[in-house]
């Protein structure tokens, strides 16, 4: 496990503006103050309650309770921002497309660790369910890029899942070749990385993730409990569930549905991610069921490993989020499930001190090759983290070590325009997250979603290619 020091990664000399400041927000403050040269005065947080704010006053920065509304966003970035500023967005419920549409007309420096519609985007039944997917949002973010020339970074979606987890998958395909003794050299740009993917044979990736976290005071009816922001999650909870198509896969899911824009790397299903689950594997855990909750990285990842002739699709790998959540958080989907979807009244969000044990295990899972499964990713406990870094659990510090390592990119790259993660340096990015992460582990398995299957009941399978999605959706 790399050691926490307090080297300083780059220099700021202006202001920076965090809106937001939930448990990520909590957590990142003192490594922004650690790992960048820059003042307390010269950061401000903006805050929908009060939440935090003696946090912020231990560490010497401004904070307000002053909640950013479609209403009143420009004129409260145009008080607090000038060009070559920075605006560091983990809020949840506002409109990250607005925000970045304004700093990049603005001149300021951006990075969010989701994009977020406006409060209630998510579950607005006025619009149609491919409308309100992550696909959406992204291909309306990268909209936003100007047509050439330099133009202020704009990180999108930098936390751990979306963000690290992209980089996770550039080590992990290292690794392979490596292991696999092919002479590949690291990758120069987008097309060597996917054409790494492809002559690998990597065929599905999940992003597979078991949080075991646990306190001793145990969830009670009516109440959601989770290891971060509850509502954060509902929301994409309840997004439609959605994926990354590869090109291999030859059964087409009940409820699925194509986008009819954009770079076409994904599908969605008639249903909450919240409400679907798929079969992954872990390490620790061994096999599992998990949520196929959307997230931008399932889009991203997808996308950047596609090979194309032309207009002809060649290769692209199914990518996918495999969430199993803390064992309270999953009690409390399946009540949210059985309440229609409607949030419980009582919300507990379980900070460091109250969580007994347990750890998060967070890596990527790559399928389909000569050895069969390959895990590369982070563990890390609760009582490292608490030994890393101040106001963290597990979950928040490995997001906020993503957060951190993307603001100190995106200074020391101020001209880059608007970029997704996969378009960073990994190596870069990882020498400022390591620390923060654990241990970084990678371990092969012979598990495949059709282990142990057939066995009680028939079922529908595809016994020819383990690594169909057909195999790994529970139905």
């Amino acid at each position: 496990m790399a050691q926490a020091t307090h080297t300083q990664f780059a220099g700021f000399d202006r202001r920076l503006l965090m809106l937001g400041f939930g448990c990520v927000g909590r957590g990142v403050l003192p490594l922004l103050l650690r790992h960048i040269a820059i003042a307390p005065g010269q950061i401000r947080i903006l805050n929908a309650g009060e939440t935090g704010a003696g946090v912020a006053a231990e560490y010497g920065a401004a904070f307000a309770d002053r909640p950013i509304t479609r209403e009143n966003y420009p004129a409260v970035l145009q008080e607090e921002l000038v060009p070559g500023d920075f605006l560091l967005n983990l809020s949840i419920n506002v409109g990250s497309l607005d925000l970045i549409a304004w700093c990049q007309e603005q001149g300021v420096l951006y990075l969010d660790a989701c994009i977020e519609p406006w409060e209630g985007g998510y579950c607005d039944t006025s619009m149609p369910p491919a409308a309100r997917t992550n696909y959406a949002l992204r291909e309306a973010a990268l909209a936003l890029r100007g047509r050439g020339g330099e133009a202020p970074t704009a990180v999108l979606t930098h936390g751990v899942n979306p963000g690290l987890v992209s980089h996770f998958v550039k080590q992990a395909l290292l690794n392979l070749a490596s292991d696999l003794l092919l002479d590949a050299g690291r990758p120069a740009d987008r097309q060597g990385w996917a054409a790494l993917a492809r002559r690998l044979g990597i065929r599905t990736i999940h992003v597979a993730e078991r949080d075991t976290q646990s306190s001793a005071r145990r969830k009670q009816r009516g109440e959601f409990v989770n290891t971060w922001s509850v509502e954060g999650f509902v929301g994409k909870g309840c997004q439609p569930a959605e994926l990354g198509w590869g090109t291999r896969e030859r059964h087409w899911p009940a409820q699925a549905h194509r986008h009819r824009f954009g770079c076409g790397s994904a599908i969605w299903l008639e249903r909450p991610g919240a409400g679907t689950r798929v079969r992954s594997w872990t390490p620790l855990e061994g096999p599992y069921l998990g949520f196929l909750i959307t997230h931008g990285e399932s889009i991203s990842i997808a996308d950047y490993l596609t090979v194309r002739d032309g207009n002809r699709l060649i290769y692209r790998p199914t990518v996918h989020y495999a969430y199993h959540p803390c064992d309270d958080a999953v009690l409390s989907l399946h009540e949210l499930a059985g309440r229609a979807w409607q949030i419980q009244p009582g919300q507990r969000q379980l900070a460091a001190e109250d969580i007994d044990a347990g750890m998060d295990e967070l890596g990527v899972l790559l399928m389909g090759h000569e050895r069969g499964a390959f895990w590369y990713g982070s563990r890390l406990t609760n009582d490292q983290a608490v030994a890393l870094a101040p106001h963290n659990n597990a979950t928040s510090l490995q997001t906020a070590a993503g957060v951190l390592s993307g603001v100190v990119w995106a200074m020391n790259h101020p001209d880059s325009g608007i970029v997704d993660p996969e378009e960073m340096d990994f190596t870069e990015v990882m020498a400022v997250a390591l620390p923060y992460l654990g241990e970084m582990a990678g371990a092969y398995s012979d598990w495949t979603p059709l282990q142990n299957r057939n066995l009680l009941f028939p079922e529908d399978l595809d016994m020819e290619d383990p690594w169909q999605f057909q195999n790994v959706l529970v139905t």
